[in-house]
């Protein structure tokens, strides 16, 4: 069998930066095993698949390890494909999955906006243990959906400057751990960090800001947010509350296309 690949970096205007997403269009769904070792061969943060059923894309997201609930860059990825390589004419694209719901994806102009879920967060006590493994002392913690959990810092600076124990966090009880706090040049900043599900950094992670966005937007008194995830590929998020969703709008670039061979 010979499928369609194509790489895509998400959430730039430039190859070699932002989040780099492995896109697989399909006719009809490959084995979950077949799908899993594509991913790890990828060896890229997330590789998406999508399949397209009438009018919308049913869409599934794996990274070298696990499946997951929910993923914004490679979402992004599979959208600049289906818009720019497999010249879908419309300018919205419906996509659905079985984990997240209905998801969707608008084109303006360059920009592609996602609506995703909006994701609260529950503030829980100080962790000595999380702490010591991310390397700061928070001055709040918080869990959300999809395992994760999250430390404000006192500023960008203190976000670009950690070096986590990633040996330690691998043994927290969480998939992926964040670190947020305000922005210089933007709104807010945030790196994080998953080692239990095969990334020990992701450069720039669309579904991580399901959660910040409400919780920027509240404590800055805005709904309209512009956020830099500060790792060293970097990228930057256009985003909005919008009531129970969230928008995130990012641009993106094709890297390489190619064939896979199953």
């Amino acid at each position: 069998m010979i499928l369609q690949i194509f790489q895509v970096d998400a959430f730039t205007s430039e190859r070699f930066g932002g989040n780099p997403a492995a896109v697989v269009p399909l006719e009809s769904w490959l084995p979950d095993r077949t799908m899993r070792d594509i991913a790890a061969e990828n060896n890229l943060s997330e590789t998406a698949f999508f399949v397209k059923e009438g009018d919308r894309y049913r869409i599934r997201w794996f990274t070298p390890e696990v499946e997951v609930d929910l993923c914004g860059h490679a979402t992004l990825a599979s959208s600049h494909v289906i818009f720019n390589e497999l010249k879908l004419e419309d300018a919205f694209i419906p996509f659905h999955s079985e984990r997240s719901g209905h998801l969707g994806v608008e084109r303006h102009g360059d920009r592609l906006v996602m609506d995703f879920p909006a994701y609260p967060m529950t503030e829980i006590e100080h962790s000595d243990e999380i702490a010591r493994a991310v390397g700061i002392v928070p001055a709040k913690m918080w869990e959300s959906q999809g395992n994760m959990v999250f430390l404000r810092a006192e500023n960008e600076e203190e976000v670009r400057g950690l070096s986590p124990d990633l040996r330690a966090v691998l043994q927290l009880p969480y998939d992926e751990v964040i670190v947020t706090a305000p922005g210089d040049d933007c709104d807010f900043a945030s790196r994080m960090f998953a080692p239990r599900i095969g990334i020990d950094e992701d450069p720039v992670t669309g579904a991580i800001h399901c959660s910040l966005i409400p919780y920027w937007a509240e404590e800055l008194g805005k709904n309209k947010l512009h956020a830099r995830q500060v790792s060293k590929r970097g990228g930057e998020l256009f985003c909005e509350l919008n009531g129970d969703r969230v928008k995130i709008g990012g641009n993106a670039v094709t890297y390489l296309k190619g064939e896979i061979y199953v």
